[in-house]
């Protein structure tokens, strides 16, 4: 379906660093270039916005009909317009032939300083220098622009975010009607595995039009290694962490969630480490409104885990808490803001996870991560997930 034709204005920034344009390369699984033309597309493919806020893309004449009904673009060009098989046959190189094309595009524009983000192919920035262009690497406008989530992108994010719950439920579910025997747990007669909650989670997730990768299910004292994925046998009365952070496959856009849960009898530490998490967030999210700064959030945090007599980062601690306290969601899984020790603030419509944890080598990991969205009245949160630590 045709996306209405929006203007991404970024003639600001263009303007600001002295280019006539700025300049992208990338397929649809490049963040950036998605959100600016809301087309998918396997292959590389070009997007430019002039300073006089033009907006083209460059693709091959075999996606031409599929972008005109799909992408957000109306001005569509194709190799085809630039005689790309000429230009390939001259240089003996379709790398080079499509840079052919590309300049004599650039050319026809008026084009001679472009702005490309900072992951531009290296390449491609060469062959334009020897043609005589001006290329500069800058901080991408697009992704400071995805900070901040509209009414329909917030409504994708909590669609996944309801898939990301159905999924979580399934793999309590699955442990929480397991069978104890000499301290593992069994599914079906067979011991339960990281693999196995893996899979049903992300079965779930396939159900709802969704996708994972590197799911974490880890159980057991090496929980203690945040992204630890987990492998091996699912233990009773050891903590199992599992973050769950799928994507949608049509609008791609990400949720992100974080519940520990224990099945059987947990330690004094343990139990006492899961109600710090829970009192650190809510310390958190008292902190959470517009204008608030990222650095008051994560050192409300530390303030709250300081008093319990956890260690911080704060503190160059190596145990306990040792992350920042959040971070951006939207078409990347890690995107801006970062809640962490920096003066970035919050505005309304910024996506964040709230996500304290603390992490003892010899005893652990718990970590609980709720997923907010900034709002002119605070914050509503968007996931809905109890948090009950024994199941």
């Amino acid at each position: 379906m045709k996306q209405p034709q929006t203007l991404l204005d970024i003639t600001t920034s263009i303007i600001k660093n002295k280019a006539d344009a700025f300049l992208m390369i990338g397929d649809s699984h490049d963040a950036d270039m998605y959100y600016a033309t809301r087309f998918f597309a396997s292959d590389s493919f070009t997007y430019l916005q002039t300073k006089n806020a033009n907006e083209i893309i460059f693709i091959s004449e075999m996606e031409r009909g599929r972008a005109e009904m799909e992408s957000r673009i109306s001005d569509i060009r194709t190799t085809n317009e630039y005689d790309y098989k000429s230009k390939v046959k001259a240089r003996g190189d379709p790398a080079l032939g499509y840079v052919d094309c590309l300049a004599e595009l650039l050319q026809k524009e008026d084009i001679k300083k472009i702005a490309v983000p900072r992951h531009f192919p290296l390449f491609t920035a060469q062959t334009l220098k020897e043609e005589g262009f001006t290329v500069m690497p800058i901080k991408s406008p697009l992704r400071e622009m995805r900070m901040k989530k509209d009414e329909t992108e917030i409504e994708h994010i909590t669609s996944v975010q309801n898939a990301c719950e159905t999924a979580m439920q399934s793999a309590i579910d699955m442990i929480k009607n397991a069978i104890v025997t000499d301290g593992v747990l069994y599914h079906n007669g067979y011991t339960m595995t990281s693999d196995q909650v893996r899979a049903e989670i992300e079965h779930t997730l396939l159900d709802m039009g969704c996708e994972a990768d590197s799911t974490i299910v880890a159980c057991g004292k090496k929980s203690a290694n945040p992204h630890w994925e987990g492998e091996g046998a699912i233990l009773a009365n050891e903590p199992i962490v599992i973050d769950i952070f799928p994507r949608n496959k049509k609008s791609r856009y990400y949720a992100d969630m974080s519940r520990t849960v224990l099945k059987g009898k947990p330690s004094k530490e343990l139990a006492d480490m899961y109600s710090a998490v829970i009192a650190a967030q809510d310390a958190a999210f008292a902190q959470v409104k517009i204008g608030a700064k990222c650095s008051d959030i994560h050192n409300a945090v530390c303030d709250a885990f300081d008093e319990m007599g956890y260690d911080t980062i704060r503190n160059d601690s190596k145990v306990g808490f040792i992350h920042s306290t959040g971070h951006g969601v939207g078409l990347d899984i890690h995107e801006h803001p970062n809640v962490g020790d920096n003066n970035s603030v919050l505005e309304e419509g910024n996506v964040i996870t709230i996500e304290p944890g603390l992490y003892y080598p010899d005893i652990g990991g718990i970590r609980i991560e709720d997923l907010v969205v900034v709002t002119k009245d605070g914050y509503k949160n968007l996931t809905g997930f109890e948090k009950d630590f024994v199941v």
